[in-house]
């Protein structure tokens, strides 16, 4: 006998539990209960009943597939004799899986698990199967949330640091595989957050696309900015004097490392990274310049080759130490923006190649639960004041990465 005082929801819930068909089932009666009373009051009559208010008939019904949480259904919609019937209250038009599932299925896939693991997640659900087309589509229910993303406006600033990147992904474009670039903004705002300023793809790296790019952030509210941390794009440097005039370019220190390296015999590679290494150990501005000059005479002798390259570059690279000294290990290199490029790769590496470029935003713009990163990267709004300028980043993680040592000098 059972416990009289056992809560009827908690009894109830142990049977669904036990018993997943007697789910579907009271899903399947209940659906189709609200849609026969629906279409009693469309009649003007219950079934089978002989009215006079009667305006209309039923005229049997039809079948139709519904895929939900509970498992696939099979429900029957009443039709008229006159005119049509659709309960657009329940389904929507072209689509068989309710609206909670839709999600389900899309937050999977964005979260970096492949069409076939979905197929998989969806049949443990008891739902018949789901396409790689059908995943597909079903992603696109985020596009709203995406195109928010992405024309939101930029309010946050002065956005006084900006790092941009650019990642090679493929995707199909008439009929054929096609590498593009798909570049991501990330910039530090008034409030000493780090925050995902845009995304886009472009079809190559050249002058036009970046400069397109960056006159859509300025127009959305890019503004203030001091510095722009990148990699050598010749491009891009073009498009940051034209589009953010005043703001100074810092080279990244890892990437342009390597390519030194790569002038120097391997057996001189780990002595040649310490040298320049020492550059950037300095505590002021005027020390980083005075040890630029006596690393590039020292590799002079023996090789010439990247002493020049060394000294052509000093400029760009050793820009970073015009700011505050806390902000240094933050700003003079790309380590930041590579984070959240080890995190697209995670995903996107799961699809191989997108359907189209379309695809390649919506998962670059959902990898991120917010614009706004966690950890705050500046302790103050940016200020020309000596009380603000000695505020360090609050960003352990990111420091222990830019700290590590590598003969390449990556951090």
């Amino acid at each position: 006998m059972a416990n009289p005082s056992m809560d009827a929801a908690a009894l109830v819930r142990q049977h669904l539990e036990a018993h997943p068909d007697l789910l579907r089932g009271m899903l399947q009666t209940m659906a189709e209960a609200l849609m026969s009373a629906e279409v009693n009051a469309l009649c003007g009559a219950e079934y089978g009943e002989r009215s006079p208010e009667r305006v209309n008939s039923r005229n049997g019904y039809r079948m139709r597939d519904w895929d939900t949480r509970a498992g696939s259904l099979e429900l029957a919609i009443p039709r008229l004799r006159q005119g049509s019937y659709f309960p657009d209250w329940l389904l929507e038009p072209r689509r068989r899986a309710e609206r909670a599932m839709v999600q389900v299925v899309a937050q999977a896939y964005l979260a970096g698990v492949s069409t076939r693991r979905v197929e998989g997640l969806v049949r443990s659900m008891g739902i018949e199967g789901i396409s790689k087309s059908q995943v597909s589509e079903m992603a696109r229910e985020l596009d709203q949330m995406v195109e928010a993303f992405r024309s939101r406006p930029l309010d946050a600033g002065p956005y006084t640091y900006v790092w941009i990147d650019a990642l090679s992904q493929r995707c199909r474009e008439g009929g054929r595989v096609v590498n593009v670039s798909c570049a991501i903004a990330t910039g530090v705002n008034a409030d000493g957050h780090r925050e995902i300023m845009g995304v886009d793809v472009f079809t190559s790296e050249d002058g036009a696309s970046w400069t397109s790019f960056l006159h859509g952030l300025v127009a959305r509210g890019l503004g203030g900015v001091k510095l722009v941390v990148s990699d050598d794009h010749l491009g891009l440097k073009q498009a940051i004097a034209a589009v953010l005039p005043g703001a100074s370019w810092q080279r990244c220190r890892v990437h342009f490392l390597r390519n030194l390296l790569a002038r120097v015999p391997k057996s001189a590679q780990t002595m040649v990274a310490t040298l320049v290494r020492s550059i950037f150990d300095q505590v002021d501005a005027n020390s980083v310049w005075v040890q630029h000059g006596r690393v590039v005479e020292q590799l002079q002798e023996r090789f010439a080759e990247a002493a020049e390259l060394l000294a052509e570059a000093g400029p760009d690279v050793l820009a970073f130490a015009s700011f505050p000294h806390e902000h240094w290990r933050q700003i003079w290199s790309n380590n930041p923006q590579e984070r959240l490029n080890k995190e697209v790769r995670r995903r996107t590496d799961v699809v191989g190649i997108f359907p189209n470029r379309a695809a390649i935003i919506r998962l670059l713009e959902r990898c991120w639960p917010s614009s706004t990163t966690s950890g705050r990267w500046l302790a103050a709004t940016w200020a020309w004041s000596r009380s603000r300028q000695s505020r360090p980043y609050h960003s352990t993680r990111t420091r222990r990465q830019s700290c590590g040592r590598r003969a390449d000098g990556h951090g």
